[in-house]
């Protein structure tokens, strides 16, 4: 290659240039397919796009075993947070950034691109294994969408890996919280502001109230709470009657989670009560947590796998979802592992391109120790 990157980044480049946003897939899907049938690999798109309103299914390909040892499920997302300007990567000091002042996407096609390099060397090279499979999905970012709508009893695989926790490599999460999202709507009563104010209930002042008494930010080690969203009002000399907020909260432990929910509740239903509102309060569990011990499967064959690429395992829980709780709470063991991603979803995101390459040698590993039984 003329610029001298390795394989692995060239196709990395390929994948970040082409927005993705959520629902908005299909450019990078194609790109996947033909990838993979250049590899004389079928590839199989499910229904899931018409059934969670995104331009494509989940993507499954099935490499069928060659060799002794278990088979291994590997997933990651197709799509991104929204861009919000143009994606013009760029190679600087070996390091992959965007010079557009946007996202760059490394959130999740670093993932796909060293598993598809992987593949590639594993076709290439007639690597014995056990059963490979790899999955690509849509509407991650939005909540897991297209992993729930999978039909994970298509996967043959009992053991999985996602890569996609923004940390340096060798850093194997084993657990991710549960989520609960929660939506609070006021309805006051509207009244002119100027003439008659004394006639209006101010729906956005019980809505402030409340956001200002409910704990948020960083609650304890393994909780957090957040308010995101606020909307309300129609004009400036009017006593607004409605306003809404959107909330979450994460814990890593259910019933503490159960708790925190509650609290919440209670501070809303006080703060539109002494502000002489009403409030309608919806609560939707979001994502089940998870935990794993070390000595799980999944972990034993990924701590191999890092020692053998040069990697000590470093072990930490993890503040958000990704598509392994879906696969989790289903009874398969779906651990995620870091992969060199730095500030993802912001403007500096960026990864090495050194980087990208040892995901691959982890990537070969893992099917090496699954393959030795490790």
């Amino acid at each position: 290659m003329g610029n001298g990157l390795p394989e692995v980044a060239e196709l990395f480049l390929e994948l970040v240039r082409v927005p993705s946003p959520s629902g908005e897939e299909r450019v990078v899907a194609d790109q996947v397919i033909e990838y993979l049938r250049a590899l004389a690999l079928p590839v199989d798109e499910d229904d899931a796009g018409g059934r969670i309103d995104s331009t494509i299914g989940n993507l499954l390909c099935r490499i069928a075993p060659n060799g002794e040892g278990a088979p291994l499920f590997f997933c990651a997302h197709l799509d991104t947070v929204p861009p919000e300007g143009p994606i013009e990567p760029v190679v600087e000091d070996g390091v992959v950034r965007n010079g557009g002042g946007t996202i760059l996407g490394a959130d999740n096609k670093a993932a796909v691109a060293a598993m598809l390099e992987a593949t590639r060397r594993i076709v290439a090279e007639n690597r014995p294994h056990g059963g490979i499979e790899l999955l690509f999905t849509p509407k991650e970012e939005v909540g897991l969408r297209g992993a729930e709508a999978f039909d994970h009893e298509r996967l043959h695989a009992r053991l999985g890996y996602v890569y996609d926790h923004a940390g340096p490599i060798g850093e194997v999460i084993l657990g991710a919280p549960y989520q609960v999202k929660l939506d609070a709507s006021f309805r006051g009563r509207a009244a002119h502001s100027g003439m008659y104010p004394e006639e209006g209930r101010s729906a956005i002042a019980a809505a402030a109230r409340a956001i200002a008494d409910l704990r948020l930010g960083r609650l304890d080690e393994e909780t957090t709470a957040n308010v995101g969203e606020i909307h309300g009002g129609t004009a400036r000399n009017i006593v607004p009657e409605r306003c809404s907020f959107a909330a979450e909260a994460r814990c890593h432990d259910e019933r503490k989670l159960g708790e925190l929910v509650q609290e919440m509740l209670e501070t809303i239903t006080f703060a539109a009560q002494v502000s002489d509102c009403d409030v309608e309060t919806a609560v939707d569990p979001s994502a089940r947590g998870y935990r794993f011990k070390r000595d799980d499967e999944a972990v034993r064959l990924a701590a191999a796998a890092l020692e053998r690429t040069g990697f000590q395992p470093t072990y930490g829980l993890s503040g958000g979802g990704a598509d392994a709780n879906v696969f989790n709470e289903r009874g398969l063991q779906c651990l995620n592992l870091a992969n060199g991603m730095t500030d993802i979803h912001t403007p500096d995101e960026r990864i090495a391109v050194a980087d990208l390459e040892r995901m691959v040698d982890v990537t070969l590993a893992l099917v090496e120790v699954a393959r030795d039984g490790t």
